[in-house]
């Protein structure tokens, strides 16, 4: 294998192979550089998009391993420009104006403000079956689209700094052009400029990333075409034993980003148990300090405590034969490579250094496994999912009406509370993205508990 580049919503993979010949993986994760060195052998790698979200961002550390190894690392456009801006001290190859902006602090479009935010770069996006679509737009596209909207006379110096500041204000999952016109405070901008800008953008938006991201493909095919020697580096890797560690334990056995039908569906069951979500996260919480804790001390419990773990599960869960074992691996959606993790977990308390803000859904879940919840809530998810197939009827509808009898009967009639004013925050505080997602998960629900409970709460409308 001559190249391997990680893309998602910024590129298509098929817009990415005209350029350059190289095997498309999905955005980088922690330990994905690693698994694609040892498993694909590449001359060189190529980091566009990544994940900020659900599982912890690639490892600086495994980065310069891979430059050691002799692998040319370019980045550009996202995470790939976030990483190269700090690693091109150490080789890494950083392409295009937002790799530079990162590189100097400055975004040459903008008047004099810091660029350094992670939001910059940062969108929504669709799962793997879409080609990861973006359902948001990148604050750096926003700023250049406008730029170039005020180079063009369609708006003013005025205004375009005035969206600028209202798009930057907005939370990175809600940007996009039509929200932002849309905004309250969009209202006491010039009609006439605000008018002519909004037929303009059809067909003059800028796509910053997306071009860095060409940019970082044509600099690796020009590489490759040279046939390169291998990437040499100035500095001595350290194979200490955390880096041994997270070899062996993360890196071909990371907690998989939790956005698989079976799991998500059972953290939508959770987060509708209130009391049940909250002590889940509470758990979580000390799951992951404890894990971290026990790798900066770097313990070792031996070879032996794994198989004591296994023994003790088993004991614990009633399972004294193979077939009772791999009915339970089953029931907690586990292959064997996940019970191998979640025992390892479990007896070594090791795990990789993780970021600041990290999501808990992966340590929710092995929660939910190694306290004997999850096989029940995967259960309900997965009999909701059969009753309501072929409804279709997912969504709330749109006159309210309905899904505000499906609110009260959730809040007030479930769970003995009152609707929140703030639906918004109280759907964030149980683990939801938002309203909306809480909205749906409570519909479908109440669409569910009506037709297998005989329509107790009656038909919805």
């Amino acid at each position: 294998m001559t190249a391997v580049v990680f893309i998602g919503p910024t590129i298509s993979q098929e817009q990415a192979r005209e350029i350059c010949a190289a095997e498309c993986l999905a955005p980088v994760r922690q330990g994905d550089i690693h698994r694609a060195v040892t498993r694909h052998r590449p001359r060189a790698i190529g980091i566009v998009d990544g994940i900020f979200q659900h599982v912890p961002s690639v490892w600086h550390k495994e980065i310069l391993w891979a430059m050691a190894q002799g692998v040319h690392v370019f980045g550009a456009a996202s995470m790939g420009a976030l990483r190269a801006a700090e690693l091109q001290p150490f080789g890494m190859r950083g392409v295009g104006r937002i790799f530079e902006a990162y590189r100097t602090g400055v975004f040459e479009p903008d008047r004099g403000e810091a660029f350094e935010d992670d939001d910059e770069v940062a969108v929504i996006h669709g799962p793997m079956e879409t080609g990861y679509v973006p359902l948001s737009e990148a604050m750096v596209n926003i700023r250049c689209t406008l730029a170039k909207a005020e180079a063009a006379g369609i708006i003013g110096g005025a205004i375009r700094d005035a969206l600028t500041g209202i798009a930057k204000g907005m939370f990175y999952q809600e940007r996009s052009y039509e929200r932002l016109l849309d905004h309250t405070e969009v209202e006491e901008l010039d009609r006439r400029e605000i008018s002519r800008l909004r037929d303009w953008l059809p067909d003059g938006q800028v796509n910053q990333k997306r071009d860095d991201a060409r940019a970082m493909l044509a600099a690796m095919r020009a590489l490759l075409d040279e046939d390169p020697a291998p990437m040499r580096v100035d500095y001595d890797f350290a194979h200490t034993t955390l880096w041994e560690n997270a070899i062996a334990s993360a890196a071909s056995e990371l907690p998989a980003e939790p956005a698989a039908d079976s799991e998500a569906a059972v953290l939508d069951e959770l987060r509708l148990d209130h009391a049940a979500y909250l002590a889940a996260r509470q758990a979580a919480h000390r799951r992951l300090v404890s894990l971290l804790e026990y790798d900066r001390q770097s313990i070792d419990l031996g070879r032996d405590e794994p198989e004591r773990t296994i023994a003790r599960l088993r004991r614990t869960e009633g399972l004294p034969t193979r077939s009772d074992l791999e009915r339970w691996l089953a029931d907690n959606d586990l292959d064997h490579a996940g019970f191998v993790r979640l025992m390892r977990d479990e007896a070594r308390l090791q795990k990789l250094e993780t970021e600041a803000g990290t999501n808990l859904d992966c340590y929710i879940l092995d929660h939910l496994r190694s306290s004997g919840a999850y096989s029940t809530f995967a259960a309900h998810a997965r009999e909701k999912q059969q009753t309501l197939a072929g409804l279709g009827a997912a969504d709330p509808p749109g006159d309210g009406l309905a899904g505000l009898r499906a609110l009260v009967w959730y809040f007030e009639g479930r769970l003995g509370i009152e609707v929140p004013a703030d639906l918004d925050a109280y759907a964030r505080g149980v683990g939801f993205e938002g309203k909306s997602p809480l909205l749906r998960a409570v519909w479908r629900e109440f669409l569910f508990q009506g037709k297998t409970k005989g329509g107790c709460h009656g038909e919805p409308d």
